[in-house]
Parts: structure tokens; sequence; C-alpha cells
């Protein structure tokens, strides 16, 4: 079965909700996407989370970048997404992994992360998002 992450900011929940449901009518097992957490139990719960969504990007066969507008900037990538992505792409690069990785649009040239996106776009490490995967 093919399985998917879904990465990008776990503050537009409702956008994470339309892809997760996208992705499953497509027939993919979704791993992992972008939750939440309570102010009161971030410290407590971050490092789990966080470990166990790095453990899902190495067991997928697909990391969605949901880089979705965010605070007026288009194709918003903040530095925790753009690590996710950056270990998916390590995954592939040093481990011979073939995580497809798919962004959902260019992002803005006010994204901090624009030039190596543009790079890898380049070099096909990863792909803009196509309706039709």
């Amino acid at each position: 079965m093919r399985k998917v992450v879904i990465s990008g900011s776990a503050k537009l929940q409702d956008n994470i909700n339309y892809w997760i449901k996208y992705f499953e009518k497509k027939g993919y097992n979704i791993l992992d996407y972008p939750r939440p957490i309570k102010k009161e139990k971030f410290i407590e719960l971050y490092p789990k989370i966080h470990k166990e969504f790095f453990e899902n990007i190495t067991k997928t066969s697909m990391l969605f970048v949901m880089n979705e507008t965010k605070e007026g900037i288009d194709g918003y990538i903040g530095a925790e997404t753009f690590a996710e992505l950056t270990f998916a792409l390590m995954q592939n690069l040093v481990y011979n992994k073939n995580i497809q990785i798919i962004i959902l649009r260019m992002p803005s040239t006010n994204v901090q992360s624009y030039e190596e996106i543009n790079l890898w776009l380049k070099l096909g490490w990863i792909k803009l998002y196509d309706k039709n995967i």
C-alpha cells in the first residue's frame, strides 16, 4: 500500500484535513501529519511526537509538503517543514531510499529556503504537486 506523510504547518488544520481526505480517496495510508499540541503540554509531548514524525518519514513512500499560504506568504515553508523535507531528501541521497518528495506549490521568494527548494526542483530531487499523483 502507498504511504504518505503530510508535512506543513500544524496551524493549518483545515488544509491538513483536506489533504488527508484527498490522499485517503486515492488509496494512500496516512502515516503522519502535523497535529497541534496544547501549549501547556508542548514541552512534555513535543519530543515524542517529533521523533515519531521523523521515524514515519523513513517508512513512507511519499512526503507531501503542504506549503499553503500562511501569514500572507505564498508557499510558506517554515524551519520545521524544511527540516522534514531535508531529512526525507537525505534518506534518498544517503541511504538510497525512494521517498517521493512532493511540494504543493513553489514557495515565495520570501521563504528562507527558497534557493534550496528551487535548486532541488531543478535537480529533480523534489517535484511540484501534480493533481494526477
